[in-house]
C-alpha cells in the first residue's frame, strides 16, 4: 500500500482535539503530528481532511445486519453486504450478531463467521461474533423469537466453544435464570464477555452475576427489568455497578436523551459503549422486514414487531449514534469518541492494535465532515469507503 498522510483535520486523541496530521505506512499509524507537522515524504500521498475530524474507526459490539443482509443469513455475500454498509459510516471492526434462533442455526452462523475471518475481509473486519440469546427471560423477549429460547445449557455453549476457539467474543444471557450464573464464570475464565440482556434480573441477581464475572450490561434501559426506588433492577444495577459495562443505543427512540444523558452522568467514561443493534433494514427504505424469524415494520426508520409492536433492532449507524449522543450529552466529539471506538477494544482486548490514533497501531479510521457525516474509511489502513467530495 502506498503511504499516506491524512492532513488538515482535528484527531481525536485519548479524548481530546489535536488539530494537525496523521501519517501511516504499511497498514500502521507512523506519526500523528500537530500543527503543520513536517513536509511529506517523497512518494507519501496526502489526503486534504479540510478542516474535518479524523477518529478512530468505530468498533460494534452488537449489530446483527445492514441494508438488506442479517448474520443469520449466514452466507459470504451476507457478510460483506453488512461490513461494506457499516464501513460506509465508519465502522471498522464488529461483531457478527445473532438471534434467539434453533441450535442448528446458530451454529451455521458460527460456522459462517469463522469461515469469513479465516479469509482476507474487504470491508470492516469481524472480529468474532456476539451471541444474543438463547438463553434469554421468556418474561423480556423484545424482539428474540421465544421458539427458541431456553434457559441456559452450558454443554451447547462448550460444543460451539471447542467447534471455534477465540470465535465467540460477548454472549448476552439473563443472568437470573437457571445455570446463568455458571456460564457466567464458564464465560468470565475464558475472557468472553458476559453480558446482561432480556433479563427479568432483579439488583441481587445482577450483584451475584457481577461477583461470577458479568461484564455487561447489553442495550441499557430495553428488554430488561427498569429501574424502581425500592428494587433498583437490570437497570439500577448497571447505573451503579462500576464493573458493568454498559452499551447504549443512541437512536432518540431506544432511549430517551435525557436517559442518555443519565447513563453518561451515572457510568465512568471507560464504561460506556456505543451500539447500533441494527437490523437487515438499515439503510433501507420503509417497508416489512425480518428479524429472527418474525416479520418487522419499518416506519419512518423504526423497526417494530408487525405481532406486538415491540421495537426490533434498529436501523442506526455509528456515525449516527455518536452525533446523537454528543447532542444529546453535551460531551465533545472526542469525549464521545471514546465511546465508539477505544471502550469497545478494550473490552474485545484490542486495545494494544485499535480503537485510538497512536503511532503503531492499526490504521483504522473514519473522516468525517464537522458535521460528522463521513466522508472515508481506513481498515489497516486499506481504503475501504471512500466519498465523491474526497
Amino acid at each position: 500500500m502506498q503511504p499516506f498522510r491524512i492532513s488538515n483535520v482535528t484527531i481525536a486523541v485519548d479524548g481530546a482535539a489535536v488539530h494537525g496530521s496523521v501519517t501511516v505506512r504499511d497498514g500502521r499509524i507512523v506519526s500523528v503530528e500537530p500543527g503543520a507537522g513536517t513536509a511529506a515524504a517523497s512518494g507519501e500521498a496526502v489526503i486534504d481532511g479540510r478542516g474535518g475530524w479524523l477518529l478512530p474507526g468505530f468498533i460494534d459490539l452488537h449489530v446483527h445486519g445492514g441494508y438488506g443482509a442479517d448474520f443469520m443469513d449466514a452466507g459470504h455475500e451476507a457478510y460483506d453486504t453488512i461490513t461494506r454498509f457499516h464501513s460506509r459510516h465508519g465502522t471498522t471492526t464488529m461483531l457478527a450478531t445473532t438471534m434467539t434462533e434453533s441450535r442448528e442455526r446458530i451454529r451455521a452462523a458460527l460456522d459462517a463467521a469463522d469461515e469469513y475471518v479465516s479469509a482476507p475481509m474487504p470491508y470492516a473486519r469481524l472480529a468474532g461474533v456476539h451471541l444474543e440469546g438463547p438463553f434469554v427471560s421468556p418474561d423480556w423477549m423484545g424482539a428474540q423469537n421465544p421458539a427458541y429460547r431456553v434457559d441456559p445449557k452450558l454443554d451447547w455453549l462448550q460444543e460451539w466453544h471447542d467447534a471455534y476457539p477465540s470465535l465467540i467474543k460477548q454472549m448476552t444471557l439473563a443472568p437470573e435464570r437457571e445455570g446463568a450464573l455458571e456460564m457466567i464464570a464458564w464465560l468470565a475464565e475464558r475472557g468472553i464477555v458476559a453480558s446482561a440482556g432480556h433479563t427479568d434480573a432483579r439488583f441481587a441477581d445482577m450483584q451475584a452475576a457481577a461477583d461470577a464475572g458479568l461484564r455487561g450490561m447489553t442495550h441499557t434501559f430495553n428488554a430488561c427489568r427498569g429501574l424502581h426506588h425500592r428494587e433498583p433492577g437490570a437497570v439500577g444495577a448497571a447505573l451503579t455497578d462500576d464493573r458493568i459495562h454498559a452499551e447504549l443505543i443512541a437512536d432518540g427512540h431506544h432511549v430517551h436523551d435525557a436517559a442518555m444523558r443519565l447513563l453518561a452522568r451515572a457510568k465512568p467514561p471507560g464504561k460506556l459503549t456505543l451500539i447500533t443493534d441494527a437490523m437487515s433494514a438499515a439503510g433501507l427504505e420503509d417497508g416489512t422486514y425480518e428479524l429472527g424469524g418474525l416479520p418487522v415494520t419499518m416506519k419512518d426508520g423504526v423497526c417494530r414487531l408487525v405481532e406486538g409492536g415491540n421495537l426490533a433492532g434498529s436501523t442506526l449507524t455509528m456515525e449516527a449514534a455518536l452525533k446523537r449522543f454528543v447532542e444529546a450529552t453535551g460531551w465533545t466529539v472526542p469525549q464521545a469518541s471514546v465511546l465508539a471506538s477505544a471502550n469497545p477494544a478494550y473490552l474485545l482486548g484490542l486495545s494494544e492494535q485499535t480503537g485510538s490514533i497512536a503511532a503503531g497501531k492499526w490504521a483504522d479510521l473514519v473522516l468525517l465532515t464537522e458535521q460528522l457525516e463521513v466522508v472515508g474509511t481506513w481498515v489497516s489502513g486499506r481504503r475501504v469507503y471512500e466519498a465523491q467530495q474526497v
